[in-house]
């Protein structure tokens, strides 16, 4: 597991291209037959992929966590964007389609991946956070959530809000998580942009075609920087910092949050005027 420490906005402003990837940047998540997690610093979120080709159990972690087992004092929400591919939770084995997710409560012990065609693998996309108490596993089928019709045409920015994991839909001690897609001939996600000064944010951009990148703006509303991600890359933002981007095409992204609440609106709007 990557270890990455958190830094502050000052820190931020002299940092080149290659140091704000560094520090925000997650790339290559989905290698066939392997795992890749990066622990942050940011309230303690862990952002990972895992593309099986055999079973697969999350290891290499306990030197981020300290426990005996990954979700002793956690939670995790996964989403598959793969062919379909099961997680076994103490031996009791949930089948996850395209763009279906299964949230696994604090206490789980033995997890493990696999896909259902080891030549085509599910590429599970997983979140974890830190929890206070054990809420049940619950699977959410993608087409049994209704979607939220957000944004306009003349502003380049209508998408459809899926919400996965928020407290009406399922109980957790902090983690929330769902999915934005940009429409066909809209660029634009979260504009105009704010911050979750309470939260920290993680972003997967996927559903891209192989030439086509997301601009992510970050940083103070005054202070913007830009990361430009390829398809199925993803993205740490404090809470601290903007967060909105634009697509050289149409794609979806996958969001995350921890942090002070579970409130999906508390966020500080950011007026087009204060990023000038």
């Amino acid at each position: 597991m990557e270890i990455r420490y958190a830094v502050n906005p000052e820190y931020v402003k002299g940092l080149t291209t290659e140091g704000l990837r560094r520090e925000f940047l997650v790339r290559n998540l989905f290698v066939p037959g392997e795992q890749r997690l990066v622990y942050t610093h940011f309230d303690r979120m862990i952002v990972g992929g895992i593309c099986p080709r055999e079973p697969i159990a999350i290891e290499g972690y306990k030197e981020a966590t300290g426990t005996d087992y990954l979700l002793e004092r956690r939670e995790m929400g996964v989403i598959n964007i793969g062919s379909p591919g099961a997680i076994k939770v103490d031996g009791e084995e949930y089948v996850l389609g395209y763009k279906d997710l299964l949230y696994i409560g604090m206490g789980a012990r033995d997890i493990e991946f696999s896909s259902r065609n080891p030549e085509e693998p599910a590429k599970f996309y997983l979140v974890c956070t830190a929890a206070h108490q054990a809420y049940p596993i619950k699977k959410v089928e993608f087409d049994s959530i209704e979607p939220i019709y957000i944004g306009s045409k003349e502003t380049c920015s209508k998408r459809v809000l899926y919400k996965y994991i928020v407290p009406e839909n399922v109980r957790t001690s902090q983690l929330t998580m769902g999915m934005t897609a940009i429409e066909p001939c809209n660029v634009w996600g979260n504009m105009p942009t704010h911050t979750h000064a309470r939260k920290t944010e993680i972003f997967l951009n996927f559903e891209l075609d192989e030439e086509a990148v997301v601009f992510n703006i970050m940083g103070e509303p005054k202070e913007t920087r830009h990361i430009v991600t390829k398809n199925e890359e993803a993205i740490i933002v404090p809470g601290w910092s903007v967060h909105c981007g634009a697509g050289t095409s149409s794609y979806t992204m996958i969001w995350a949050m921890a942090g002070e609440n579970q409130t999906f609106t508390d966020s500080d709007g950011i007026p087009m005027k204060d990023l000038l």
